[in-house]
């Protein structure tokens, strides 16, 4: 019994004593019952508050409802005891052939188990990394394209239709320095006043001339022009293969020119203003969002005739809802803080609302360490510390994994001695270890010529470790659930840690092997923790393919 069917559970008893008149409620209220392991294990597998949340509304006193709703679970063959507890805490243990049918609910699950429907038939836009053209990815949109992808893959686990988009910004002063530094590279020249650095200017700089061997020759301007296009191109494909070597492909790549050449942004403008949220003043148009909680209104049009940044901004907010998305996600650097506050007005502006129709997640700072020191320079990227850095130091899996395991509000310091560890010390070598020992059980099984059963007995997984691991399997569904109604991919990667601890102890007690030792004959107990070791696999698996990290079989 997962925590979701003793929910419904109990959710029915209060219906039926409702409708039988042995409880009375207001009408048209829903309990919401909230079941958590608790503390302290002798106080059974589950407890839920439910009878003091209803006592109030029922005008009875709570340890009575709590007393009423025991008499009712107990007649639950599921249910072994139920307490009542303090002011009215229900303690409910449960029969361990209902806690033993949850293994098998999930081998009969596989690769969908955890999934759900909470957010079936919505499609969500999920916007991330979008690092400009102008260098290797750093440790921020390394960041958000690990993050990024888990959160899309979490969404889609709850039933949502999931857009991955790139955000390609090939317009604007940035592009313009990136050009320059290619060009002066190849004549020789110094590194132009806010110009890149670092040796994949210069790669870059060379594969352009090699290219293109007059390039350099033309008059500055035409010159420039010409290392612009060919540089982004040759960036912008490496960027590329970087991200899809790291788990990461997007299904739109977005150009942000797009939005200036097709005419988006004067419909966006006209739609504002047909809605009466812009304005003139000084010879420039304005949008106003100070009504809509922005700090101060923007101007979208300058009084020279040239659209702002934000107009922009607009015209891909309007395209993406055009598009059909109801859900428009936003993951953004530490220093796009301020930002937010101006998208929700923008978003509100349209006729939206604000944290339904657009979200936006702010990701902070990540540093390498190694030897307890900073890393502050890469050779290849200058004073930016790349993906690059990252992978070859401990690898994708690890990468992805350290960068999803915390929230994203918190700065993350990668010891990367650590990370590198084929060790217990190393977290994602814990769980993925957990992951390939599963495997290797149920391969020595085959060997002896053991199969998951068609008549599992789920009452023979009655020791209290058996419990243990079952009670953390079942809570896998739920960790899903609430890693995609917080955003918070990190719960995953938590919850895989603490269930490969408690698989650990399991497959350490004695009492709990699975496989016949020596000459004994295989026995139906054998057959049942088969089961629960293939569902242990299962929600492993799953699990780490939810944060894009793989299942080793072996290790």
């Amino acid at each position: 019994m997962t925590p979701e069917a003793l929910a419904a559970l109990i959710a029915e008893v209060v219906a039926a004593l409702t409708g039988s008149g042995a409880l009375s409620l207001p009408d048209g209220l829903t309990p919401n019952v909230n079941v958590e392991r608790p503390r302290v294990k002798e106080h059974g597998d589950y407890a839920t508050n439910i009878a003091m949340q209803l006592a109030k509304p029922a005008g009875t006193n709570p340890r009575a409802l709590a007393e009423l709703i025991k008499g009712q679970l107990e007649q639950n063959a599921g249910i072994a005891k139920v307490d009542v507890a303090g002011p009215g805490f229900l303690n409910i243990t449960v029969a361990s052939a209902a806690q033993g049918q949850v293994a098998a609910d999930i081998v009969a699950a596989g690769a969908q188990y955890g999934s759900n429907e909470t957010l079936k038939g919505m499609k969500i836009n999920v916007e991330f990394v979008s690092a400009n053209p102008t260098g290797p990815l750093h440790l921020g949109g390394t960041r958000w394209a690990a993050v990024g992808d888990a959160l899309a893959r979490v969404l889609q686990f709850s039933g949502a239709e999931v857009t991955r988009e790139y955000y390609f910004n090939d317009h604007g002063a940035q592009i313009d320095r990136f050009a320059k530094s290619l060009l002066a590279s190849a004549r020789g020249e110094a590194v132009p006043e806010d110009g890149y650095g670092g040796q994949y200017i210069h790669d870059i700089a060379a594969a352009v001339t090699a290219q293109h061997p007059d390039a350099k020759d033309l008059p500055t301007d035409e010159a420039i022009e010409a290392y612009r296009e060919a540089g982004v191109t040759m960036m912008f494909g490496e960027i590329k293969a970087d991200l899809n070597a790291f788990g990461v492909d997007f299904d739109v790549y977005f150009h942000e020119n797009s939005l200036h050449e097709s005419g988006a942004v004067d419909r966006a403008i006209e739609r504002l203003t047909s809605m009466g949220n812009t304005f003139e003043k000084d010879g420039a148009l304005w949008l106003a969002t100070e009504k809509y909680g922005d700090d101060k209104d923007r101007v979208i049009v300058r009084s020279d005739g040239t659209p702002a940044y934000i107009s922009g901004d607009l015209a891909y907010y309007l395209d993406k809802r055009e598009r059909g998305f109801d859900l428009c996600f936003i993951l953004l650097g530490a220093d796009h803080h301020g930002y937010i506050g101006r998208m929700m007005a923008m978003c509100e502006a349209f006729g939206d609302k604000p944290h339904e129709n657009l979200e936006i997640l702010i990701g902070q700072m990540v540093n390498l360490l190694r030897d307890g020191t900073p890393l502050r320079m890469s050779k290849r990227a200058g004073t930016v510390v790349s993906m690059d850095d990252l992978v070859d130091a401990i690898g994708v899996d690890a990468a992805r994994y350290a960068l999803t395991r915390y929230t994203n509000d918190t700065n993350i310091d990668i010891d990367l001695d650590q990370w590198a560890k084929a060790s217990n010390d190393n977290p994602v070598f814990y769980v993925q270890y957990a992951h390939a020992r599963t495997c290797r059980m149920m391969a020595n099984a085959a060997d002896l010529g053991m199969a998951i059963p068609t008549d599992f007995d789920p009452s023979l997984l009655s020791h209290e470790r058996d419990g243990e691991l079952l009670r953390a399997l079942a809570e896998f569904p739920g960790v899903v659930a609430s890693a995609a109604e917080l955003r918070e991919p990190h719960r995953i990667a938590r919850y895989l840690e603490a269930s490969a601890s408690v698989f650990n102890k399991w497959y350490d007690t004695r009492e709990c092997r699975m496989l016949p030792q020596g000459d004994e004959p295989v026995t139906a107990a054998n057959l049942a923790r088969l089961m629960l070791v293939a569902a242990t696999r299962i929600t492993f698996h799953n699990g780490l393919g939810l944060l894009g990290v793989t299942a080793p079989e072996r290790m």
